[in-house]
């Protein structure tokens, strides 16, 4: 009786062995406690330095102090985002490689580029909601403008002399322009670079007439006096730079164009990791010393639940289609 025994125990033992190692336990011991075993990688699609930048390595620094193993941070810049949207869309959905979403990527490229090789929106698992920030129209100190309304009148004086320049085609930024060409009847040169790396110190030396930018990348370059802001693009003015005000109060009512960043993952992401990275970014993003931080920088943090992100995107994606289409912009990748 002893031997039946210890073989009954020894195949209850077996079998107990045999169903929690399964390919479907196995996926539910990742999304709930396995997960990380191994560096993340957060990609952002521009050069350092700018916003997105500055958020993917918020969120790097709190999650490698939350979860034991190294947080990476790369920047692949390129064509708008879709480079490095492009990896992150194709990597596998296992949580260690992670997008630094935008608005260009998500709610403009698809209308704008005739082929893009992912779907900005099927090929993506929302996480969060990360920040926004207003975009802001600054300019060459020697172009001899104070407010909107004198530059408005230049370039009608000189149709196509003028030159605005972008983080790149199809960002928030660039559309920034294109709505205030259509808004305000002028016509004035985009000038795309991979990042404000390239293209502060064009508009500094005077290579360009005037640039959009993040507000929180320009500020510094403000405050030092080495540009000169003419509006933000938001209905109202910033908390960060009170003094700077809006397109809407200079002659463009309704004018409306915030660069906003979120946290994507590829397509199939295990719901047990998606809830879990959700409830990750929304910690560090809600401790005082970042939002302090992100608020100081011109960034208004804002983490939320993945459904949320999805209807933001979706009623960005019309809005902006809408713009490219008056405009008539169509890119081919």
């Amino acid at each position: 009786m002893t031997v039946v025994s210890g073989l009954i125990k020894n195949l209850a033992l077996l079998l107990i062995c045999i169903i929690f190692n399964s390919p479907a336990q196995a996926q539910t011991n990742k999304s709930n406690g396995a997960w990380p075993k191994q560096a993340i990688r957060i990609v952002v699609t521009f050069t350092p330095g700018g916003a997105p930048d500055v958020l993917a390595r918020v969120l790097a620094e709190s999650w490698q102090q939350s979860l034991g193993v190294p947080v990476l941070v790369e920047n692949r810049p390129g064509y708008g985002g879709n480079i490095g949207a492009d990896l992150v869309a194709k990597s596998e959905p296992d949580g260690y490689t992670l997008l630094i979403g935008t608005v260009g990527i998500h709610a403009i490229n698809g209308a704008l580029y005739d082929k893009l090789a992912f779907h900005p929106i099927h090929d993506f698992t929302p996480i969060s909601f990360l920040a926004s920030t207003p975009n802001v129209l600054v300019v060459n100190k020697k172009l001899g403008v104070n407010n909107l309304h004198e530059l408005i009148e230049l370039a009608k004086a000189k149709p196509n002399e003028l030159t605005f320049g972008s983080s790149g085609v199809g960002t928030s930024l660039h559309m920034s322009g294109e709505l205030f060409k259509e808004m305000a009847g002028v016509q004035i040169r985009h000038i795309p670079y991979k990042g404000r790396a390239q293209s502060l110190p064009d508009l500094i030396s005077g290579r360009i007439s005037m640039l959009f930018d993040n507000l929180s990348s320009s500020l510094p370059l403000i405050k030092s006096g080495e540009v000169q802001a003419l509006a933000v693009t938001t209905l109202k003015r910033s908390p960060a730079a009170p003094e700077i005000p809006t397109m809407a109060e200079q002659g463009l009512p309704g004018f409306e164009a915030t660069s906003w960043f979120s946290l994507m993952a590829p397509a199939n992401l295990p719901p047990g990791l998606q809830k879990r990275l959700n409830t990750l970014t929304r910690q560090a993003l809600n401790q005082a010393d970042v939002k302090n931080k992100l608020l100081a920088s011109g960034l208004d943090p804002a983490p939320g639940s993945p459904q949320d992100l999805s209807k933001l995107i979706q009623s960005e994606t019309n809005k902006w289609g809408r713009v490219i289409y008056r405009s008539g912009a169509k890119l081919e990748q």
